[in-house]
């Protein structure tokens, strides 16, 4: 009952993307205001991404159960309200509520599967999880298009208020906690420093190159504030009686190197994602609705790995799964790189098989070793770091592709050369990242090693 609890609330979490998404252009036709169109998805990001650590080390500082019913109660009330937007502007802050909740879901649901299973059981469990993420990515745009076609675009936030409900009844309900219940110390200077430094950067990557020119003086001076409260936040872990970030956590190669590979990958995921259909629609010809389906392939592809591997990887070793999984990216890469204008649409469906294929033996592994390298008073901020540097990953992804891609299309809406040319600089960029990853796949300690760091724990 629990799992069917967590599977709930990760899903209108992974959900809530392609279904926004999808209705957008109806949104923006009731409420108007389409210049604030991007930041009702920004906005999203950004929140979840400075709340992920600090809940995360919630979890550990009061135990999971609790986080997660702040978690649901925070998306679910900002789902309601984003359906009762009158404006965009509100719709915005609305979707900021939301994006805090997701900073709690994410981390606390994979941190209570790693407390109720055991090794290979977790294994397995975790390719289930993580399949959630492309199952909502094939049904977001039709649950989105039929709430829009046929009933209202509000109830594409509606629909997260039963599900969430229920979500939070069968965790709190048949969750069964032991932890010693003592006096807490919050780090409240460390949540403080941290905050404001991933918000100027998360901002800055967000809206430069876009509202502001990466030389403008509010982008450099975002930078400069993200830089100097980055290096505060570490001097006050350092000192800190109970520190948001412990910064022994650093010191642990195999959980570093997850965190180096999780950044990379999910920039490359990004990029795919964005880029593909572009390339479908602009230079193939192909309709926006075939161009939308471009990813199919590799949401299909993923749950099935993310299976696969779940089950063999601790008989074929950790490490070669993920290595496995590195070399497949790699290879979709390089394929990548090779597209020309000539080349046809079924090029795109193996492409994106691979790299689905070799996504799922990437992060569920990776996913599995945060759980195990580290006790249980470490888990949600282990879980909740890794969670954080795959969608800084992604952040700053999207601003260094689109920044390439706009140095090279120069008109509006850009000529066939110009887009070509665009994409394939981002192409050779993406080929690199992947080339990089499995690079970091030499510095992951071999499956024996990672075996008795779990028995360890």
């Amino acid at each position: 009952m629990v799992t069917a609890g967590l599977l709930a609330a990760l899903f209108i979490g992974a959900l809530d993307v392609t279904v926004v998404a999808t209705a957008m252009p109806k949104i923006t036709e009731e409420l108007q205001g389409m210049s604030l169109m991007s930041w009702v998805f920004s906005i999203y990001t950004l929140t979840t991404c400075v709340t992920t650590p600090i809940f995360g080390k919630l979890t550990d500082l009061f135990g999971r159960k609790m986080v997660f019913v702040i978690g649901i109660v925070f998306f679910v009330l900002g789902s309601i309200l984003c359906g009762m937007a009158q404006s965009m502007t509100a719709l915005v802050l609305f979707r900021a509520l939301q994006g805090i909740g997701a900073g709690a879901l994410n981390p606390v649901c994979f941190t209570i599967v790693g407390d109720i299973f055991p090794g290979e059981k977790r294994a397995r469990m975790m390719g289930v999880f993580g399949s959630v993420w492309s199952i909502a990515g094939l049904l977001g745009p039709l649950v989105g298009g039929y709430f829009v076609d046929q009933v209202s675009w509000r109830w594409i936030f509606y629909i997260n208020v039963p599900i969430g409900i229920v979500a939070a009844v069968l965790v709190v309900g048949f969750l069964h906690e032991n932890f010693e219940r003592k006096k807490k110390k919050i780090d409240y200077l460390g949540a403080l420093t941290f905050t404001v430094a991933l918000s100027s950067l998360m901002y800055a990557l967000l809206s430069g190159g876009g509202d502001h020119p990466w030389d403008s003086g509010l982008i450099i001076g975002l930078f400069a504030v993200a830089v100097i409260f980055a290096a505060l936040f570490l001097l006050v872990e350092k000192y800190a009686e109970e520190p948001m970030v412990p910064l022994s956590i650093f010191k642990i190669r195999v959980l570093n190197v997850v965190n180096v590979s999780g950044f990379l990958a999910f920039s490359v995921t990004t990029g795919v994602t964005i880029y593909a259909p572009i390339w479908i629609q602009s230079v193939l010809g192909h309709s926006a609705t075939n161009s939308g389906f471009t990813v199919m392939p590799m949401s299909l592809a993923w749950p099935l790995a993310a299976t696969i591997v779940g089950r063999i990887m601790y008989r074929v070793g950790i490490k070669a799964s993920v290595v496995f999984g590195s070399v497949a990216v790699v290879a979709a890469g390089a394929w990548l790189t090779g597209l020309n204008v000539d080349s046809p649409y079924a090029f795109w469906v193996g492409i994106m098989i691979i790299f689905g294929f070799g996504m799922g033996f990437v992060s569920t592994p990776q996913t599995v070793i945060v759980q195990s390298v580290v006790g249980w008073e470490m888990r949600g901020v282990a879980n909740a770091s890794n969670s954080l540097m795959r969608s800084l990953g992604q952040t700053v992804g999207v601003a260094i592709f689109g920044t390439i891609f706009n140095h090279y299309v120069t008109s509006d809406p850009g000529t066939i050369p110009e887009l070509t040319a665009g994409m394939h600089a981002v192409f050779v960029l993406l080929f690199a990242i992947t080339a990089a990853n499995l690079l970091t796949m030499a510095f992951l300690p071999s499956h024996g090693r990672i075996m008795e760091q779990q028995k360890s724990r």
